[in-house]
């Protein structure tokens, strides 16, 4: 500041100096020119304004004083002299001395005014320089910021968007720019965002923060926390900021904790395990979902040791106390089981394992889990009752299964139906030779060489047929296949086989062909009666009597005579067992209306009863008057004696079908009994396992749980062969229901797999998803699917290369068809048996009856379908049935 003051007054020194050579000059020119008092005043106040422009107001002042003493001692009279003797010279000084500090005052007003507008001046442009670069900083923070920024007015369009936002939803800025907000927000959205755009705008300068999702220009969804604050602008206008942040990671996050809660309380609903925590010292007790759900409680309820011992079976309650008491005193592990008693009667059987451990504070608490073990404890009960229904299937489907060591030549296992089958007491002790005495001699020694040839091929898989010879000679005929063992040498050590009494179908074979001769000719004798008949027509009067019959109905003695002037209901034969519909017919003619397809039954003139369908309309006369019914009658007998005759062949053909059912589960014995015998194996395998793991002196629970839930899986899967074998084998109604084609050909060949597997046979099953379901008998479709599956493995038993391989195929034909194809590589099909192979009673096989691929038609055909097959390219045949679609799929 002191710097300052020195060089202004150094600048007011130089500036009065220079003024003061000026006017020393100036007066020395004046004096030698002799210039009056007036010019040089004139002269002086320029000097004086000039250094007024250049200089300052302090100077020119001081200028101004030396001026007026200039003036008064060179210039007005005396000249030097101090002394004025005219008034008029002292105005003129006066005038000139204010004059000039005047108009010095003014200019250096004036010349203030403009330093400080140029001073401006240069501030503002420095300002808009300031202000540009602010910009370009704002700018750049604006749009490089990693946050997305959106400005829109009142009515949600966006004003302008950074770089940074447009580019995280795949937009350039002037793609939004323009455009409604909404568009970059779900549909369900958009209401809460106008809602918040709104609360904004009514609480201006007020921020609000909201979670929202928005939809990038690529469709995939991007999770936003949006701070928005509303401004008025200079102009007036209302607008809004947005600043978004992207939260998606976190959202991710939060998710997949939810989630993963989620899988734990799912994982322990499926193991129904439900964890726990006690703490001794506060008693408090803490559950998890599955606890409260296996306690059938709201998790409103507070759990207490009280009330787990309330819930306990009355008779475990004293056992509950004692174990939870010591656990309490000693601080160490405990493990029991106990009945819970649920709000509804029901019991549970729960198993409770917990560990002791001690808190922050050094209290002691237990955390443990408590198990439902209630499927275990009934599993053990279901293992029972399935060797029961094992033992019932064998005794239904006249099966029995044994098992014969070759070295000794005894039986090492006989099932109780061996012994039916023989005709001894199963509780009897009956040697192998008293069994093989029971078989003829012939039969015997075949029987004896089918085994030993076998075994000396070391076959896996035999099969013959034998005859068993009562005490009251009475014959059995015996279908068995049998299984070979090998020892450790490769060497046929035993046979594990079935017998499967066939006796029914030998008989029902030669009734059956009876039957059909017997139907064919019945059914052909009706045929002939329906063509040589002929319709007649009638009329009858105002009583309803008959008045006119056809001539022909008296030549050909259709019907009795002495019709004419009888009513019809005078001559039918179902008057009494039929009265309703004579009643309604009667009502019918009284009211005078038409009739049509009256079926009643009567006798012709030998006395034979026969059936007529009659039909009638009234006839009236000119004036309107009602004269009578004219009609014509046809004679049905024929065609109802047929309808018996069909229902008579499809009850054959039921019965037929039902047998070869019971014949195919004969040949399918070993499999069977195979897949009944593997989960009844690993059943005990895993119950040893089980209490391998319980007995440890720390029982392995989880691998106890495992094993126990094999053991239940196992079960079932018994269970489920066994229930497929009844309804094989059970004797039942055709009842047709809604069936996944493809659900039907897995059970099906589930009953095979065996047979499969030791004919060295492997399955391809393509089979087309979410096919329209069909309408068709469960059991006669599986029983035309083993049928054809057995027949392709018996087509490639000869076969040994290429690899046998079965292909079963399933698609849709159309929108109102589906087809299931059956293609073997075997010894394929000739033309010649082509065109007989649906016929009854042909077969190809040795020991065939030749019903088995006539009755799969019958029942493709009672279906509404059709079973065709054909002549591979290569090897092989290729059986296909098609079948229609349930109509309820197709509308």
């Amino acid at each position: 500041m002191k710097r300052n003051q020195t060089r202004n007054l150094a600048r007011l020194t130089a500036q009065f100096f220079l003024g003061s050579i000026v006017l020393v000059l100036a007066t020395l020119a004046f004096v030698w020119l002799h210039v009056d008092l007036a010019t040089a005043a004139f002269a002086y106040l320029i000097v004086i304004l000039l250094f007024s422009l250049m200089g300052s107001f302090a100077a020119s002042a001081l200028l101004s004083i030396v001026s007026v003493t200039s003036l008064a001692y060179f210039f007005a009279p005396p000249i030097f002299q101090f002394r004025l003797d005219a008034p008029h010279d002292v105005v003129v000084l006066f005038a000139f001395f204010f004059t000039s500090l005047i108009v010095a005052r003014l200019i250096r007003n004036t010349r203030e005014e403009k330093e400080a507008a140029l001073e401006t001046e240069a501030k503002l442009r420095r300002s808009q320089v300031d202000l540009r670069d602010s910009e370009t900083e704002w700018r750049e923070v604006f749009e490089h910021n990693p946050v997305m920024y959106f400005m829109v007015d009142a009515s949600g369009t966006v004003l302008n968007v950074n770089t940074f936002g447009a580019a995280q939803l795949g937009y350039l800025p002037a793609d939004l720019a323009g455009q409604s907000v909404l568009g970059v927000f779900l549909e369900e959205d958009r209401e809460f965002v106008r809602n918040s755009v709104a609360v904004c705008l009514e609480t201006i300068g007020q921020s609000h923060t909201w979670e929202i999702r928005k939809i990038r220009k690529d469709g995939s969804l991007l999770w936003v926390r949006e701070n928005a604050k509303a401004l008025r602008r200079a102009d007036d206008q209302l607008i809004v900021l947005i600043a978004c942040e992207d939260i998606t990671e976190r959202k991710h996050a939060e998710n997949a904790l939810q989630q993963s809660e989620a899988y734990l309380a799912q994982a322990q609903e499926l193991s129904r395990t439900g964890s726990f925590g006690w703490s001794v010292a506060t008693g408090e007790i803490v559950w998890s979902r599955e606890t409260f759900r296996i306690f059938q409680c709201d998790e409103a309820t507070k759990p207490s040791l009280q009330f787990v011992l309330e819930r306990t079976h009355p008779e475990d309650r004293a056992a509950v106390q004692k174990t939870v008491d010591q656990a309490s005193r000693d601080g160490k592990d405990f493990e029991h089981e106990y009945r819970l008693l649920t709000p509804n009667g029901s019991v549970k059987h729960l198993h409770a394992l917990a560990r002791a451990t001690i808190d922050a504070s050094g209290g002691l608490e237990f955390v443990g889990a408590v198990t439902d073990v209630t499927v275990a404890k009934e599993a053990e009960q279901r293992l029972r009752r399935s060797e029961s229904y094992l033992a019932e299937a064998q005794r239904l489907s006249h099966t029995s299964s044994w098992a014969w060591d070759i070295r000794r030549g005894d039986f090492i296992y006989r099932s109780a139906e061996v012994f039916r089958l023989f005709g001894f007491d199963p509780e009897e002790v009956v040697p192998a030779a008293a069994i093989q005495a029971r078989i003829p001699a012939e039969d015997l020694r075949q029987l004896g060489e089918v085994i030993r040839r076998e075994v000396e091929q070391k076959s896996e898989e035999l099969e013959f047929d034998f005859r068993i010879v009562l005490p009251d000679g009475s014959i059995k005929r015996v279908h068995s296949v049998a299984h070979a063992v090998l020892d450790g040498d490769g060497e046929v050590s035993e046979l594990i086989g079935t017998h499967m009494d066939i006796t029914a179908q030998y008989v029902a074979r030669e009734q059956l062909e009876h039957a059909i001769v017997a139907l064919r000719e019945s059914e052909q004798r009706f045929r002939d009666y329906a063509e040589t008949a002929s319709d007649w027509l009638w009329e009858t009067g105002l009583d309803h009597r008959v008045t006119h019959l056809s001539e022909h109905t008296n030549a050909a003695g259709i019907l009795a005579s002495g019709l004419i002037g009888a009513h019809r209901w005078d001559t039918a034969c179902d008057l009494e067992s039929e009265p309703e519909k004579w009643r309604q017919h009667r009502a019918s003619l009284d009211a005078h209306l038409p009739f049509r397809d009256l079926v009643h039954r009567t006798v012709n003139r030998t006395g034979s009863s026969i059936y007529v369908r009659t039909s009638g309309k009234p006839f009236f006369g000119a004036n309107g008057e009602f004269l009578g019914y004219r009609g014509v009658s046809t004679d049905i007998t024929a065609m109802i004696r047929a309808d018996e005759a069909e229902q008579a062949l499809r009850k054959a053909q039921a019965e037929l079908a039902h047998v070869t059912r019971v014949t195919t589960l004969g040949e399918l014995t070993a499999s069977i009994a195979h897949e009944i015998n593997q989960p009844l194996a690993a059943i005990v395998a895993n119950a040893a396992a089980c209490l391998g793991w319980i007995d440890r002196e720390t029982p392995d629970l989880d691998a106890a749980r495992r094993s126990v839930e094999w053991i239940v899986d196992d079960s079932n899967r018994a269970g489920e062969v066994i229930r497929r074998v009844r309804a094989l084998a059970k004797k039942t109604d055709i009842e047709k229901v809604p069936l996944d084609i493809n659900e039907v050909v897995r059970e099906a060949v589930a009953l095979v797999q065996r047979e499969l597997t030791s004919n060295q046979v492997s399955l391809r099953m393509d089979l087309t998803p979410a096919l329209p379901t069909i309408l068709g008998d469960r059991v006669q479709l599986q029983q035309v699917i083993i049928n054809l599956v057995m027949n392709g493995i018996e087509a490639m038993q000869s076969v040994t290369d290429p690899p046998r391989e079965l292909s079963v195929r399933s698609g849709q034909q159309d929108m109102c068809r589906v087809f299931l194809t059956v293609t073997d590589c075997g010894v394929g099909i000739s033309t010649e048996d082509a065109e007989r192979m649906f016929n009854p009673f042909f077969t190809t096989k040795s020991g065939g009856m030749g019903m088995g691929l006539s009755i799969c038609r019958s029942i493709v055909e009672a279906h509404g379908g059709q079973l065709s097959a054909c002549r591979n390219a290569g090897r092989g045949a290729t059986f296909q049935f098609v079948l229609p679609v349930h109509q309820e799929d197709t509308s």
